[in-house]
């Protein structure tokens, strides 16, 4: 490939990133949309046992791509991350489509959360279309991606910050409001009656698969932790530290809050059209507590968005520079800030002002689809290319002791991974709300390969002292 240099980076970027960023990017790139208002939905389709046990399943996967991905990133932290292991260790064709499909669901995502922004401002302003708020959002963000990425990640941590503390927070007044501590307006106190064996599984068993996809679109963000290893300082020590770091910190937030959700709300009562946990705070009678629940929630969900754009544009950007994508995405403005991937970025976010001509929560899953297939093909490409480096590596004469960090339990780990996406995508088939999706994004994928294959390879093959 074209300006790829081993083990470094291409010399444009500034590893300006220390330890507390990427802790706080990664986790923070995992609590929004898919904790404060898709945990209330998926309650409410699966039923609070088919939560439970479709957020530890998606946890256990969660576990397993990120130990392989950390294999990975340790042993060659670039910006371009899983799209970059993808090509060298699986094939050209197979990074490009990976590559191209992860900025498309990373993409859909901040629309994802512009779209979720706009729903929660109708608690202050209901009258005032989605899809305006979404414009104003779109127009906020673009400004604060186009700073140094210091700036962003500095921005990053003190958002992220917010939203752990405001987690914590709701866990401790749940907690207090299940037992009768802090009493719920017209309510009585549920104590752990919601969770009765009788009202785990609503729907039935086999519906937790089905909206696995929603959970997994929860846990999208995760993979910060590679994109962001070609602007860290010490990635051999801080990608390790965050990788166990936020796993732990994720799934405990996720189960923690959906036992208390489901312990105080019937599922019947949780949807998308107002977060739970303004709800709660409603209900509980704190002061002002409603209003500076949404604000923080608000806040948390751009604070995704924002990850979303930095993810894809740095993405993008590894791409032109490895010819992959157009070159002018491959520029960079004096503030080290590829401003035309940002700007084509955006342009997958107009896709929240479908809330002008749709249903909002309409638009919210359609491009929670997406975004989920997305990530779960991605996920599966991570898997893959673990396995194939290890068996590389060994091949090579190479000690697993010296990785800076391995997967455990090879070739377990990346095998089961790889089987649980695929199980995923195939029990997608059988819900017709996803299933246009899963065509697409299926579609997309074998779409880039053969036009890697048709236009970028021979083009390759032709020009001198090129090679893949």
């Amino acid at each position: 490939m074209s300006n790829t240099r081993g083990n470094t980076e291409p010399l444009e970027l500034n590893r300006s990133m220390k330890s507390r960023h990427l802790l706080m990017l990664s986790l923070g790139g995992v609590i929004g949309t898919g904790l404060f208002l898709n945990v209330g939905y998926t309650i409410n389709q699966a039923g609070p046992g088919g939560a439970i046990i479709g957020y530890l399943i998606g946890g256990l996967i969660l576990y397993m791509v990120m130990t392989c991905l950390g294999e990975l990133a340790v042993h060659m932290p670039v910006t371009g991350s899983f799209q970059t292991y993808a090509t060298r260790y699986i094939s050209p064709s197979v990074g490009f489509s990976l590559g191209w499909m992860y900025f498309v669901g990373s993409a859909a995502t901040a629309g994802v959360e512009f779209t979720a922004a706009g729903i929660l401002m109708q608690h202050w302003f209901p009258h005032v279309p989605v899809w305006v708020w979404c414009a104003a959002f779109m127009v906020l963000l673009f400004f604060l991606n186009a700073l140094t990425t210091k700036g962003f990640a500095e921005a990053e941590f003190w958002f992220a910050g917010i939203k752990v503390l405001a987690v914590v927070a709701f866990i401790i007044i749940g907690v207090a409001a299940i037992f009768g501590w802090v009493p719920l307006a017209d309510r009585p106190v549920p104590h752990l009656s919601n969770l009765a064996p009788s009202g785990l599984f609503p729907a039935g068993i086999a519906i937790i698969f089905v909206t696995m996809m929603n959970v997994i679109f929860s846990y999208q963000g995760s993979e910060l932790v590679g994109i962001a290893a070609g602007e860290t300082d010490d990635p051999g020590k801080n990608i390790p530290r965050a990788i166990r770091t936020i796993l732990f910190r994720i799934v405990i937030f996720y189960i923690a809050s959906i036992i208390v959700l489901s312990a105080i709300f019937p599922s019947s009562e949780l949807g998308l059209m107002e977060s739970p946990f303004v709800t709660l705070m409603k209900l509980a009678g704190v002061p002002y507590a409603a209003g500076i629940m949404n604000f923080i929630i608000l806040t948390a969900i751009l604070s995704v968005g924002n990850s979303c754009l930095y993810a894809s544009t740095r993405l993008l950007w590894s791409m032109a520079n490895e010819g992959m994508a157009p070159k002018l995405f491959g520029k960079l403005t004096k503030r080290k800030v590829p401003l035309n991937a940002l700007y084509f970025t955006m342009a997958f976010s107009l896709l929240s002002l479908l809330t002008s001509v749709m249903e909002a929560d309409s638009v919210f899953v359609l491009l929670m689809s997406i975004a989920g297939i997305a990530v779960t093909i991605s996920w599966m490409g991570i898997a893959t290319s673990q396995l194939m480096f290890r068996k590389q590596y060994l091949k090579a004469g190479g000690k697993v002791g010296d990785l800076g960090f391995h997967v455990p339990f090879y070739p377990a780990v990346p095998i089961i991974c790889i089987s649980f996406c695929l199980l995923i995508l195939i029990f997608l088939a059988f819900d017709p709300s996803q299933r246009i999706g899963l065509i697409y994004g299926v579609g997309f994928f074998i779409a880039c390969m053969v036009f890697y294959k048709l236009k970028l390879q021979k083009r390759e093959q032709e020009l001198p002292g090129r090679s893949l």
